[in-house]
């Protein structure tokens, strides 16, 4: 028969001619007998009798479905059931898609890895070592700048201890969302691409922080200066790692960290040489200064600007190439890196065998808007938008199951590791100035009921404290008044003339027909005192806050003591990192690093803080080295750098954190410091152990 149903199943063909639109139907068993469910309200003609036994028991307002009655399901029912099954197949559909871009991936990376090999390791890699280790040596030197300019810094902007405390920690805050940002952008637009906007904002904005006069402007040049360098680690150790094959990467990877260190030794250096020849320089009047500090902030950007200088020309990564579906442009670049290795080996005549490789399909295309569609800042503003949703995206992948376990461990490692480190490289410089402040205490000069007449004092008293003292007809002219105390004393007829003072003050003294010339004694360093017919001419003009008149040369020893102290902890980390594996070393390292700091408890004077600074320095670096490397190893090329920038930034946190809480426990007590320390670093030891082990594994 003609079965009207099987060419369109929701239409059904009158005899004469007419057609119906039904929503669903039903077959049953036999051929000749259609049980068909009407849509849209068009039912057949039935007898009372029938349509009275189908509708038995039924209230009109029972909400009941009718066809129920007959087995018909419900065309809601039918519709949940489409959408369910769409839904499965979508979820099958992204799994198969997933499992076949793991298999691509695995595919590439081997022969990536059989690529790399047949390149070799030659003169390419050591050129890209040393470029890419100057922009790590420019990272080592923004962490000790601010340190080392802020006793001369803080004369010429009069910055108070709430301005120092912040200008220290701002450094840290910009290369915290430089580690974020950068991070993610390498990932989307290229290593060498960010690299070279990083280090240009790093060493745009020191250079020009150098000039400034004013704390707001050095704060906020200093910022950006700090947010530009932030993009140097998660993207160097990215860069670097996918031209090394997998026998060289541990290795190189720790040689290529000496380079921070050698950013702390050079900025310790050049601030030893530098910063105590305060005249160095020129001033026009007290509005514009130039002094040492400045020449010193001047040569701490060289680093950047060669490191910069050189990425011009050395190429992209060719593993984030073939990531992104360049490949020609990849394939260049190998062929480069393979001719640039046997000509230097004196094979200049080896053929570069590769004639494809294997590249990824694209899941996420870059959208490109015509030139003609909108206005330049629109067009602008499609794109940002386009990389930031991509880059977020990346980031939230990170804690997607597949990763997961990983990154929050490797979280818990970075933060404790950090935060122990940096807290620590705070509080030791703060303790050893505690103890000296506690030694040139116990040496100050106290002079009882002293009486002097008709005297000029034109000599420098330091340390001192007068009490109940009688002053007559006394000079003091053109002298330097040190940590100077007056107490209950009387200055009858004296003169003062060109003093500068610090940290000196007079409390409850009587001062009666006196002149002050040319000083820089304020009413604030006179406490309670009485004035009688006394007069103050012509103030020195400037900050009216006390400093140290001289930088402590013993501080820029103890950074470039520590500095040195991490040389041999790093060749015993790249020697035996690929023997003993990146696990060992980090869990290694980090529980005698815990062990060290107990020792701290027997360091009551300065140069056993300074040892044991140089044990915990020395022990601690194997340590960094293992984590930045399995860091590299752990994720996928087009996940490296986000998670290196996102572990990099919780990093930069805790070394805000650790170093305000650190320093917040000097000459209060070292117990808690100590202990939080060693506390940290044992839970992160203990964690890294449960890392998977990675020096195996080929580059994904």
């Amino acid at each position: 028969m003609d079965d009207h149903y099987r060419n369109n199943p929701n239409s059904y063909q009158d005899p004469q001619g007419g057609s119906n639109t039904y929503s669903t139907f039903r077959e049953g068993g036999d051929q000749g007998n259609q049980d068909v469910y009407y849509g849209n309200n068009e039912y057949p003609a039935q007898d009372e009798d029938a349509a009275s036994d189908a509708t038995e028991g039924h209230d009109d307002d029972d909400e009941i479905y009718e066809g129920e009655y007959q087995g018909i399901p419900h065309p809601d029912d039918i519709g949940a059931r489409k959408k369910a099954l769409r839904v499965q197949a979508n979820y099958e559909e992204q799994g198969d898609r997933l499992a076949e871009r793991m298999q691509d991936e695995e595919q590439l990376a081997h022969q990536y890895e059989a690529i790399i090999e047949e390149c070799g390791h030659g003169r390419f890699q050591w050129t890209l070592f040393f470029v890419a280790g100057l922009a790590l040596m420019a990272d080592g030197v923004e962490c000790f700048v601010v340190g080392f300019v802020m006793p001369s810094a803080e004369k010429d902007m009069c910055m108070s201890n709430a301005n120092k405390g912040m200008l220290g920690l701002i450094v840290y805050l910009g290369m915290m969302l430089g580690a974020f940002m950068w991070g993610g952008l390498a990932d989307k637009m290229g290593r060498r691409k960010c690299l070279i906007i990083a280090l240009a904002i790093n060493s745009v904005f020191a250079f020009i922080s150098s000039f400034v006069q004013g704390y707001g402007f050095f704060l906020f040049f200093r910022l950006i200066s700090g947010f530009g360098i932030g993009g140097s680690i998660p993207i160097v150790y990215s860069y670097f790692s996918e031209f090394l094959c997998r026998e060289k990467r541990g290795e190189h990877l720790s040689w290529l960290c000496m380079f921070w260190m050698i950013g702390g030794i050079y900025a310790s250096s050049m601030a030893w040489g530098i910063i105590p020849h305060y005249g160095w320089g020129s001033s026009m009047g007290t509005s514009y200064q130039f002094h040492s500090w400045r020449v010193f902030v001047l040569v701490c950007t060289l680093p950047s600007i060669s490191s910069l200088i050189g990425l011009i020309f050395m190429p992209e990564s060719p593993r984030f190439l073939l990531e992104n579906g360049k490949h020609d442009e990849a394939w260049m670049i190998l062929k480069q890196v393979h001719d640039t290795n046997m000509r230097a080996k004196g094979e200049p005549e080896k053929v570069f065998t590769v004639s494809q490789i294997k590249t990824l399909k694209q899941d996420d295309e870059f959208i490109e808007i015509q030139s003609s569609t909108g206005t330049w800042y629109q067009r602008w503003l499609v794109r940002i938008m386009t990389v930031v949703k991509q880059v977020c995206q990346n980031i939230l992948s990170l804690f997607s199951p597949q990763f997961r376990m990983n990154t929050l461990f490797m979280a818990v490692v970075w933060f404790t590791m950090a935060f122990s480190y940096y807290g620590l490289a705070v509080w030791f410089p703060d303790m050893i100035k505690h103890l000296q402040n506690k030694e040139y205490e116990s040496k100050v000069k106290v002079f009882y009921r002293e009486r002097v007449e008709h005297f000029t004092f034109n000599f420098t008293l330091e340390n001192q404290i007068h009490q109940e003292g009688e002053y007559f007809n006394d000079k003091f002219y053109k002298i330097d008044l040190k940590s100077v105390t007056f107490e209950d004393s009387l200055f009858e007829e004296c003169y003062f003339e060109d003093i500068r003072s610090t940290d000196t003050v007079f409390k409850n003294c009587t001062i009666v027909s006196t002149v002050f010339y040319n000083t820089d004694l304020y009413k604030h360093k006179f406490i309670k005192c009485k004035f009688e017919n006394s007069t103050f001419l012509q103030q020195k003009e400037g900050c009216h806050l006390d400093f140290n008149e001289e930088n402590d040369i013993l501080i820029y020893l103890v950074s470039f003591l520590g500095s040195l102290a991490v040389l041999p902890g790093n060749i015993i980390s790249a020697l035996f990192m690929d023997k003993i594996g990146r696990i060992k070393m980090i869990g290694g390292s980090m529980l005698i690093s815990s062990m060290c700091t107990f020792f701290l408890f027997f360091g009551s004077s300065e140069s056993a803080i300074i040892g044991w600074q140089c044990l915990f320095c020395g022990t601690s670096v194997a340590a960094w080295n293992g984590i930045e490397v399995i860091t590299v190893e752990l994720y996928p090329t087009s996940k490296r750098a986000t998670a290196f920038g996102v572990l990099n930034g919780l990093c930069k946190f805790a070394a805000i954190l650790g170093s305000s809480i650190f320093a917040s426990f000097v000459g209060i007590t070292k117990v808690m410091p100590i202990l939080l320390a060693s506390t940290a670093l044992v839970a992160g030891g203990l964690l890294a152990l449960r890392l998977p082990e990675t020096r195996e594994q080929v580059l994904m």
